[in-house]
């Protein structure tokens, strides 16, 4: 029996009471958790440090008084930049509308465009010399073209029809324009 109470006091005091856990087993897992948290802060400083010098140059030559924009402005040789030509005036037309023949042009492609064009410019009462197709059909927008000496005819022309680019002949010979001084190119 003397057995028996030393083996039910061994059991009993492995189950009443828990093995204490040596320092040794505790301590390097707390140690390993704060060196693996030094080296996580430590890589999130230089993420963030490499990251402020990436953006920090992309961003230096928009913001206004950068160093680097005023050290490239000092070293760079100054470039001589052709003059701007001013506008110059559009004057007054000399010759009244109906004396001002227009040709008109289909310069889209679309079957009648040219024909409703040149309703419309007939009615502001333009002469119309004549109308065709453009050599191409891929206008993007409708043009006015002038022949020499009557930029300020085609200015108004313009006006009227409310287009916005007007251009010299540009790519057409004055011959081609027969009896005309205008052209419109008809576009989208």
């Amino acid at each position: 029996m003397k057995q028996e109470q030393g083996h039910e006091a061994r059991t009993q005091r492995s189950v009443d009471h828990p093995i204490a856990a040596p320092a040794d087993l505790v301590r390097p897992w707390r140690t390993a958790t704060l060196v693996l948290t030094g080296v996580a802060a430590l890589e999130l400083v230089l993420l963030l440090g490499a990251g402020a010098v990436l953006l920090g140059r992309q961003l230096a030559p928009h913001v206004a008084g950068a160093p680097t924009k005023k050290r490239h402005a000092q070293t760079a040789p100054a470039v001589k930049r052709a003059p701007v030509p001013k506008p110059q005036p559009i004057g007054v037309p000399k010759h009244l509308r109906r004396e001002t023949a227009v040709l008109v042009l289909n310069g889209n492609g679309r079957t009648g465009a040219a024909g409703a064009e040149a309703q419309a410019v007939r009615a502001k009462g333009y002469r119309i010399s004549r109308v065709g197709n453009a050599r191409r059909t891929d206008y993007a927008r409708s043009l006015v073209m002038y022949r020499p000496g009557y930029r300020a005819e085609g200015y108004r022309l313009a006006r009227d029809l409310r287009i916005r680019i007007v251009t010299p002949l540009d790519g057409m010979k004055p011959r081609a324009l027969l009896d005309a001084k205008l052209a419109v190119v008809v576009g989208d």
